[in-house]
């Protein structure tokens, strides 16, 4: 996928201000960003879990080598 680039953003962003209006585009952005962090938000917690599962797993195989 090639990359955007300034002209590009610059032609989505006066797309998005006719389609949208200017009173709207403020509120479009906030919920863009909520959505974002909200799924940064999940995608963490899920490698938080499954880094935790592999230490679990890790000191498991540890205990059974030790005995």
């Amino acid at each position: 996928m090639p990359n955007i680039g300034v002209p590009g953003l610059i032609l989505i962003l006066i797309i998005a201000l006719i389609i949208f209006g200017p009173a709207k585009l403020p509120q479009l952005g906030r919920a863009v960003g909520q959505t974002l962090k909200e799924f940064k938000n999940s995608t963490k917690g899920v490698v938080d879990e499954v880094t935790e599962e592999f230490v679990l797993e890790e000191k498991q195989t540890e205990l059974k080598r030790k005995n």
